[in-house]
């Protein structure tokens, strides 16, 4: 088995910034197609305006409001118009928002579940009917026809009441990962998660720089010692994504440098 990822087709969520950004450019340097998919125009063209305008290039480029159905559905077209299949999808959108978890008027919860599950879930759902269909196209009756990655969080299994909206929506994205896993098994299409925490996502970089006191904080409650980078969770994305873990579904992979063995640091580091 291999974990190259070279010629295979990716849609990346959150592509503009942090670690949607990360993944997406990781993969095109280890040889895919990817479109870098963002509910942000500015900020996606800032980072990849002119490379998604080149003819030949690995790079495409879409915004729109990812938690509509109609959005999805374009983002899908837009993908094969430009590189004519699906293989990959990463479903890296994601936002961190604080709820009361005593007031049942709080927005919190239905923000979070549609953006950090419900389109998730959409695309992932609408991407494998796609690649179920290439494969019938193609005739292929063997070998992996699909990868579908899902962002979540430690604070899933954590509980920080502040954070209840958020921490709901990540139990419900892992629980839709491996049921979609064990649907989509027979198609032999995998789903996967990736779990973080202490990793220098765009939510805790904002965190950061209204507390910078919190940096000491959950470096020293991390046992490796230390904030993780974007980069380290688009390797574990390229792992996931590639062959070389073709009898890997239904698994929620953490992130962490080792924060989830210990107690819970009341610092929202996710």
């Amino acid at each position: 088995m291999t974990l190259s990822i070279a010629g295979k087709t990716a849609i990346v969520t959150g592509a503009a910034r942090g670690v949607g950004l990360a993944i997406a450019r990781h993969f095109v340097d280890r040889g895919a197609r990817v479109m870098f998919a963002d509910s942000d125009e500015a900020k996606l063209t800032e980072e990849v305006g002119a490379e998604a305008d080149a003819d030949e290039s690995p790079i495409r480029a879409f915004s729109g409001d990812l938690s509509q159905k109609l959005t999805l559905a374009n983002l899908l077209s837009a993908t094969i118009d430009s590189f004519e299949r699906i293989d990959i999808v990463v479903n890296a959108s994601r936002s961190v928002l604080t709820s009361d978890p005593l007031n049942p008027d709080d927005p919190g919860l239905e923000k979070m579940l549609n953006q950090n599950l419900l389109s998730a879930l959409k695309l992932s759902q609408m991407a494998a009917k796609r690649m179920i269909a290439q494969a019938e196209k193609e005739g292929r009756e063997e070998g992996p026809v699909g990868s579908i990655i899902n962002i979540s969080t430690l604070a899933a299994r954590r509980t920080q009441p502040d954070f209840l909206a958020y921490s709901v929506a990540g139990a419900a994205l892992d629980q839709a990962t491996r049921s979609l896993a064990v649907a989509l098994a027979p198609h032999r299409i995998r789903v996967n998660g990736i779990a973080i925490a202490s990793v220098m996502s765009a939510s805790l970089q904002a965190s950061l720089k209204e507390n910078p006191d919190w940096r000491g904080t959950i470096t020293e409650g991390t046992p490796m010692g230390s904030i993780g980078s974007p980069s380290d969770l688009a390797h574990a994305a390229q792992f996931l994504a590639s062959d070389g873990a073709g009898f890997v579904t239904g698994q929620i992979l953490t992130v962490d440098g080792g924060r989830g063995l210990l107690d819970p640091v009341q610092v929202p580091a996710y």
